[in-house]
């Protein structure tokens, strides 16, 4: 019984052991096959991964490599703008070395222009010293003539003093013939003056009649335009940024803008009158617009340019028609015209060649000649000065070629080319328009002198009249057509007064230049002064 449990229980260990051994193996087997399959699993899980982070190492890379473009193109931009600034810096050195370079320009101009003042002035006092020098010798000289007569006088007084009745008798009517002979060589002088005198009054009553018939008030006109601006805002505006508008302006125009401290005005200057007047308009225009930039500038100047071209052509046909000269050439009238913005000394050259007209006009009417032509001469004598900026030569030649060009009458060439004494004159008309010419430009007001020529000539009537011996102080009076002589009188006697006054107006005569006459005036004046105690 017991070996019979014992060999069960041994069988059945047996059996559990086989049983347990096959599951054992299925489990080892299964085992296997899970870590197997686990393998293989991470092997895929890591051949996944290893995708995945070359994918994202790639991306990375691309993502490396935009930055890296898209950092070198930021740089290039910073780069060429920094450039730009660079260059847009230079450029406006460049532009402020080139405004320094012509600010320095005209201060050269200018202390050249006061260099030769003051050459001129050195010369001036040179001459002067050569003069008193001169003078002084003169003077020595008389000192020794006088001398040499008073030792004459008084041997002759000695002599005389010894002389006989006879002899005497003899000199007294030697003398009272040379007295005869004075008396009537001063007969025959005073009826030549008195004939002049009379020649001259007529001349001057013909003058006087054709002046009187002519006579018309004329301002005198500046070489320079202002443009009056509402503030001194608009300055700022003219010049526009970076100096574009006033340099369009002024390339445009081909006049200088000056812009200085003066308050709510602009200067304009240049030589040319025409170009001038179109600047003006055109700044006016601008600043009344408001619309100041290089494009309106540019369309206001070719619209004023013709605006003022078809004003010209106008203002000679009329003057042409006011003188009678209707069957001028059109391009002559044309030219005329231009004369209304050309002015000498101050005096308008269209209103002044109207005058010279109407003066040589009623000149030859009151001679007989032939006044339409007179008029037609006196007309065209300044007609060169339309041209004279343009051509070279003086304005007597321009014209004289222009008339010959359009087949004027001979005689009105030989007035245009002989009214300066360029030429002789052929004919009375050339010299009645050389007369009016004058005339017209020496009238009162009709032309202006600079401050500084009037001062001076004011001066060398002063200094000439003061040069003479016996002479306290003198005056300059009414614009230097009168110069008043204060004397010493106990150097200088009542006789000696007239004989002062000639040698002052011989002096004037050969030492100045002057329009019309200047009167000398000599005053002596003797005081005696006492007082009542």
């Amino acid at each position: 019984m017991i070996g019979a449990l014992i060999a069960g229980i041994i069988i059945a260990l047996l059996i559990g052991l086989g049983i347990g051994f096959v599951f054992r193996n299925a489990q080892l087997k299964s085992a296997q096959a899970d870590s197997q399959s686990l393998i293989e699993h991470a092997e895929n899980k890591a051949n996944e991964l290893t995708r995945q982070a070359k994918a994202e190492a790639e991306n990375l890379k691309k993502e490396a490599e935009n930055l890296r473009k898209e950092k070198i193109l930021e740089l290039k931009e910073e780069g060429q703008k920094r450039r730009e600034s660079i260059e847009n810096e230079f450029a406006e050195t460049r532009i402020e070395l080139k405004e320094t370079e012509k600010r320095l320009k005209q201060r050269e101009e200018i202390l050249d222009r006061k260099d030769d003042t003051l050459t001129r002035k050195e010369q001036s006092l040179d001459s002067k010293e050569e003069n008193l020098s001169n003078k002084t010798n003169t003077l020595n000289k008389r000192e020794e003539a006088l001398s040499q007569i008073e030792a004459e006088k008084a041997a002759e007084l000695a002599r005389i003093a010894s002389l006989s009745h006879d002899e005497a008798k003899e000199i007294v009517l030697t003398q009272t013939k040379e007295s005869l002979s004075k008396e009537m060589a001063q007969l025959i002088r005073t009826s030549e003056d008195k004939a002049m005198a009379e020649a001259d009054k007529k001349a001057k009553n013909i003058i006087t009649l054709a002046m009187q018939r002519v006579s018309g008030d004329f301002v005198s006109e500046q070489t320079v335009s202002v443009v009056t601006l509402p503030d001194d805002g608009m300055k700022g505006r003219i010049i526009g940024r970076e100096g574009r508008n006033i340099r369009t302006f002024e390339a445009l125009t081909g006049i200088d803008v000056i812009i200085d401290d003066t308050p709510e005005a602009v200067i304009l200057s240049g030589f040319d009158p025409i170009r001038r007047e179109i600047a003006r308009l055109t700044l006016e225009q601008l600043v009344q617009d408001g619309r100041i930039h290089p494009a309106r500038i540019e369309e206001l100047v070719e619209k004023n340019r013709k605006d003022l071209d078809r004003k010209i052509r106008e203002y000679g046909e009329q003057a042409a028609f006011e003188v009678g000269a209707h069957t001028l050439h059109p391009d002559l009238m044309k030219i005329m015209g231009r004369l209304h913005f050309r002015t000498s000394y101050g005096q308008n050259v269209l209103n002044h060649s109207i005058e010279v007209a109407n003066l040589a006009g009623n000149l030859a009417g009151e001679m007989g000649e032939n006044v339409t032509l007179a008029k037609r001469a006196g007309f065209l004598h300044d007609i060169g000065k339309a041209l004279d900026h343009e051509i070279e030569g003086s304005h007597v030649e321009i014209g004289t070629e222009l008339a010959k060009k359009y087949k004027e009458n001979p005689v009105v060439i030989n007035a245009i080319a002989s009214h300066h004494g360029d030429t002789e004159p052929t004919n009375n008309i050339s010299v009645l328009v050389a007369a009016a010419d004058a005339l017209s430009a020496a009238r009162p007001g009709a032309r202006r002198e600079s401050i500084e020529n009037y001062i001076k000539r004011l001066q060398n009537l002063e200094e000439i009249s003061n040069g003479f011996d016996g002479v306290d102080t003198s005056f300059a009076l009414q614009a230097g057509r009168e110069i008043r002589v204060m004397v010493n009188p106990a150097k200088l006697s009542d006789d000696k007064m007239t004989v002062l006054a000639h040698d002052i107006k011989e002096k004037i005569e050969n030492d100045m230049d002057y329009p019309g006459n200047i009167k000398v005036t000599v005053i002596r004046e003797t005081r005696a002064i006492d007082y009542a105690k």
